[in-house]
């Protein structure tokens, strides 16, 4: 399993790719799609919708379960990655590729993990 080192991890399994234009890419990590099995449906959020920080952004359906996606950081909706809603197995196949929203009016949450971090906490729990 690999973990990019530009992402931030929270302990729900998504991550965070802030840009430098103040957005915010929100995606499930490499581990959490591993633990779903075959993505088969995503429900995400409406853009223009604010989001706090463990709001949920939407849910995920898998082989194994639904599950709530949950917000790591606080923004405001400004693109839903309607390709995934077409391909939701995109998700199992490039984790770190298929982010599910684009924030904006982003506040940087201090408590997310590196990762580095995140491996340690995945290795603990």
């Amino acid at each position: 399993m690999s973990t990019p080192k530009d992402l931030f991890f929270a302990s729900t399994h998504e991550w965070v790719k802030y840009t430098p234009q103040g957005t915010a890419f929100v995606g499930l990590s490499d581990h959490a799609q591993q633990e779903l099995g075959d993505v088969a449906f995503i429900n995400l959020c409406d853009e223009g919708e604010g989001l706090a920080i463990n709001d949920v952004l939407g849910d995920i359906e898998s082989i194994k379960a639904v599950s709530d996606v949950y917000c790591p950081i606080n923004g405001t909706v400004i693109r839903v990655n309607d390709a995934l809603l077409d391909n939701p197995e995109q998700i199992n196949s490039d984790p770190y590729g298929s982010w599910l929203v684009e924030l904006g009016d982003i506040e940087r949450n201090n408590e997310l993990m590196d990762a580095k971090e995140y491996d340690k906490y995945l290795s603990e729990n």
